[in-house]
């Protein structure tokens, strides 16, 4: 009885339209969730969020960065996290739920969106979470040294990654704010034949000892176009428990690390500044 009641309160809600600085913004309701949303970006969804759980992640990638966030320190230690790119914020509130008393920071350009996102999705008064209205690289450059114990870059402009957030003097700012130990994830985005992936671990290899990739194996097969997700430190990864956790989640996942993963990268050049480019454009079928 209370789950049906749960559903008709879904059904009676209704979508929140509106346009923001990076486009057109849809909040469309979930019908199995009474207070679950879901963040379009001009028809490209961004993420998903469960008011009543935030610790319920639905979004494959979502949920490796969040697996990579449960893995960053001891269970029910708080973390201090800086979000590059704030979205519906989901990330950010499953951190607050599942270790309370963590500080984090997120960085979002789109001034716009963050208004609708507080209105119409509010953040628990007792988080603490800070939000800033600036570009991602110029948030990142105002958080302390060694602030940070994860740093996670979740960032698309029009579907793409700006092109000054994947680059080798980019990734030396998030070393720089990362205190030792820390990690960096990124949710990268690409299709064949894979070559802004094969970049972005190049570039990071760089920057950091320790990588590891996990992705669909249709995406890191260059069959399709997807999400992966990078993780990367100065510490030896947790890879063992990072693999059984991809492997077990709804739609399971790949991890790659040491030479395979030096192998997939196949020889790719490093990203600089004056080389950068944006994430390639994602085919019209990836949103149908």
């Amino acid at each position: 009885m209370a789950r049906n009641k749960q559903r008709d309160r879904a059904a009676t809600a209704v979508p929140v339209v509106e346009t923001v600085d990076g486009g057109l913004a849809e909040l469309i309701p979930d019908r199995e969730r009474p207070r679950g949303w879901t963040l379009l970006i001009d028809g490209a969804p961004q993420s998903h969020v469960d008011l009543d759980d935030p610790a319920r992640l639905t979004f494959e990638y979502q949920r490796r960065l969040g697996h990579i966030a449960d893995l960053a320190a001891p269970p029910n230690r708080p973390l201090q996290v800086v979000h590059l790119g704030g979205g519906a914020f989901t990330l950010a509130r499953y951190v607050a739920a599942t270790r309370p008393r963590s500080t984090q920071q997120i960085v979002e350009l789109d001034g716009s969106l963050v208004q609708l996102v507080r209105r119409e999705l509010p953040l628990d008064a007792g988080a603490r979470i800070r939000v800033r209205s600036t570009d991602a690289r110029a948030g990142l450059a105002k958080v302390q040294d060694g602030w940070a114990d994860l740093v996670i870059a979740d960032v698309f402009s029009g579907a793409r990654t700006p092109a000054h957030l994947t680059s080798t003097e980019f990734l030396a700012e998030v070393r720089r704010v990362l205190r030792p130990g820390g990690f960096y994830a990124a949710n990268l985005a690409d299709g064949p034949p894979l070559t802004h992936l094969r970049g972005q671990i190049a570039t990071a290899a760089v920057v950091f000892p320790e990588l590891a990739l996990t992705a669909d194996p249709t995406v890191l097969r260059g069959r399709r176009f997807g999400n992966a997700v990078l993780l990367a430190s100065d510490r030896e990864l947790p890879v063992a428990e990072l693999t059984r956790r991809v492997a077990t989640d709804p739609h399971p996942g790949r991890v790659e690390h040491g030479r395979a993963l030096a192998d997939f990268a196949g020889g790719a050049s490093p990203v600089t500044d004056e080389s950068a480019k944006p994430s390639p454009v994602p085919p019209a079928s990836v949103f149908r």
